[in-house]
């Protein structure tokens, strides 16, 4: 199914029966990615009285129950809610969902127990490209990060100078495969975010951080169209779909 997509005065084209999802889906299992000191998400049947809205059990339908954390239980976007005393809704802040995103691979190095995403790796791996979008893949990369157990773990982290050069040079979707841009144990700092969201200062309604994807090493660096889809949560964050289009040559 290959289109021609007209996008920031660009003509790129996609094949959209090829879709290349990069979101971890939610499971009711410790098989699911766990963050935030939180357990594992429950999907159960509703009961009430003798009812169980469970076919196997004697219903007509399924009827379940979700229990779940979006910041600590899978692929979710945030809004800058996640970080202001006033309530901001990502459901109000993400108003369109195409974008030109471009995939890099960087090595977290190495600082004392931090490993840190610095701003000249960023740089580097960008290689001068301006996108909307910017999908961070951390090095090494494995599939266990579609099941891991994050918490406990001082994960690598953004440095607060990396987050604001995507900042400045109008980066306005930042997608990353771990927990959060932030070090895990930060006495609340959250430089990162408050760099990206240029927040309190001017903060950036439209800008979105989504955290916790995986991007399969098939997935090459590169141009791609981004497809960031969410759920119509009212809240400062939403399980959310993030799906890339390889980009062809016209």
């Amino acid at each position: 199914m290959e289109t021609l997509i007209k996008i920031n005065n660009q003509t790129i084209k996609v094949d959209l029966s090829k879709p290349l999802d990069i979101s971890i889906p939610l499971k009711a299992s410790e098989e699911n990615p766990l963050a935030w000191y939180q357990n594992k998400p429950t999907i159960e049947p509703v009961k009430m009285g003798e009812w169980t809205g469970k076919v196997s059990e004697g219903a007509s339908v399924n009827f379940n129950n979700v229990f779940f954390n979006p910041h600590a239980h899978g692929t979710h976007t945030e809004c800058l809610g996640h970080i202001s005393e006033e309530f901001h809704s990502v459901n109000e802040a993400l108003k369109t969902f195409f974008f030109l995103a471009e995939v890099i691979s960087v090595t977290p190095q190495k600082i004392g127990e931090d490993e840190i995403i610095s701003e000249a790796s960023i740089k580097k791996a960008l290689n001068g490209c301006t996108p909307e979008a910017v999908v961070i893949r951390t090095l090494p990369n494995n599939s266990e990060k579609e099941s891991k157990h994050w918490s406990d773990t001082n994960w690598p982290f953004l440095h607060e100078k990396a987050a604001l050069f995507l900042q400045n040079i109008g980066v306005k979707h930042l997608l990353i495969d771990l927990p959060s841009v932030d070090k895990e144990m930060d006495e609340g700092k959250l430089l990162a975010h408050k760099a990206f969201w240029d927040f309190p200062e001017n903060p950036r309604h439209d800008c979105t951080i989504t955290e916790l994807i995986y991007v399969p090493d098939p997935i090459k660096d590169g141009s791609y169209l981004l497809n960031l889809q969410i759920a119509s949560f009212h809240n400062d964050a939403s399980p959310s779909k993030p799906v890339l289009y390889k980009i062809y040559e016209l």
